[in-house]
């Protein structure tokens, strides 16, 4: 393999495929990153057995030649130190030549590099996805509904299916459900083109998810999705991402959302956010993150927090709108905040049906997301 390529080209490839290079794996060659050289261009293809990313750089960009190939090949060079180095070298064009037992020689200006290389043979082979499910989602609206739920996911690995966001697909409706059973994030879109194509039950990591939010650009570029039996390809511009399908049967979320409420609020969603932070600087203390929100005679929101050490702190908001029954409810300010963050709405409608039935969050001018937070028992 002997080739001429454009340094800015081949970071940015880089850049992609090592999102799927694991710091903690066992296996030497999955701790670099694959070259496949032939003349239509250069495939760098990197893998960790739970996501893999292949990125593609053709010869020639518009009128801009890309790469010059002397001689096709192929080689596996070490991931971690390559990524440093190529961002490094000092001119933008860089010379890679593999030689016998595949060292590999490579020059940019002045700078000259060995590396030991790996045999290709040894990479695993890609999955084979059949593409006749395939679906097409903007690139910002993906982004999107992966950032309004991926929070919700659990952290603990003894339920390996809740680490993950179940996806499903019925009637053009493309619905994202997570949640850690202490809350509950859904966002759903309407797809233009998805007409016939069904799926549920396909959870995917949420790590994995938030890595393949760092490769779709934020404009609205159309990803091609294809869902196969237990992998996932998602197709953006020229790089393939393929993610494993967590196994098990995801809990039926749906009987934990009440459909009638006996207090609804409708509170300016910035307000609330910041009032909030305030009385989570003294939960946190406690180390129990327990915030109060209770309807005051008056027709104001009291929101309070206190610890044993430092002190209280209580504010008053005014709702925007105030139905039903008084009430007086404890939650986890953080798991509020996180949902607070994500929301792009002014306006934010919370409803209960009681002191421990769970919290309903609605942003207003959204109708297509809904959160829930179960709330705390506490004694006062």
């Amino acid at each position: 393999m002997k080739i001429s390529i454009m340094k800015s080209y081949l970071n940015e490839s880089i850049q992609q495929v090592s999102k799927a290079i694991s710091s903690r794996t066992t296996i030497p060659i999955l701790s670099g990153i694959k070259f496949d050289v032939n003349h239509q261009g250069v495939t760098l293809t990197a893998s960790d057995t739970d996501i893999s990313i292949q990125s593609f750089i053709p010869l020639e960009e518009g009128d801009k030649s890309v790469v010059q190939v002397e001689q096709p090949g192929s080689v596996v060079l070490p991931a971690k130190f390559f990524v440093e180095i190529i961002k490094k070298l000092p001119s933008q064009e860089v010379h890679m030549e593999v030689k016998e037992n595949f060292n590999t020689f490579i020059s940019a200006g002045a700078t000259e590099i060995q590396l030991v290389g790996l045999d290709p043979e040894e990479f695993p082979v890609l999955p084979s996805i059949e593409e006749n499910q395939t679906v097409s989602i903007p690139g910002d609206l993906l982004k999107n509904m992966i950032k309004q739920t991926v929070f919700s996911i659990s952290t603990h690995e003894t339920t390996p299916i809740l680490t993950g966001v179940l996806w499903s697909l019925a009637d053009n409706e493309l619905k994202f459900v997570a949640t850690d059973r202490h809350r509950l994030a859904t966002r759903s879109a309407m797809l233009d083109n998805a007409e016939g194509i069904r799926f549920n039950n396909v959870v995917i990591s949420g790590k994995t998810l938030n890595e393949l939010s760092k490769i779709v650009p934020d404009q609205n570029t159309l990803v091609d999705i294809v869902v196969a039996d237990n992998q996932v390809l998602f197709k953006i511009d020229r790089v393939l991402f393929y993610s494993r399908i967590l196994d098990g049967t995801y809990p039926d979320t749906s009987r934990i959302i009440p459909t009638s409420y006996k207090t609804e609020l409708v509170l300016d969603t910035k307000k609330l956010s910041e009032s909030i932070d305030r009385a989570y600087l003294l939960s946190r203390e406690e180390k129990t993150n327990i915030v109060r929100m209770q309807t005051m005679d008056s027709g104001t929101i009291e929101i309070s927090s206190s610890s044993s050490e430092l002190g209280k702190v209580r504010e008053e908001i005014e709702p925007a709108e105030f139905t039903g029954d008084p009430l007086k409810i404890s939650f986890n300010s953080k798991y509020m905040l996180d949902v607070l963050k994500v929301v792009e709405s002014e306006q934010l409608m919370i409803a209960f049906t009681g002191v421990m039935s769970p919290i309903i969050l609605k942003p207003l001018d959204d109708s297509h997301s809904l959160y829930v937070i179960l709330p705390y028992r506490t004694t006062n």
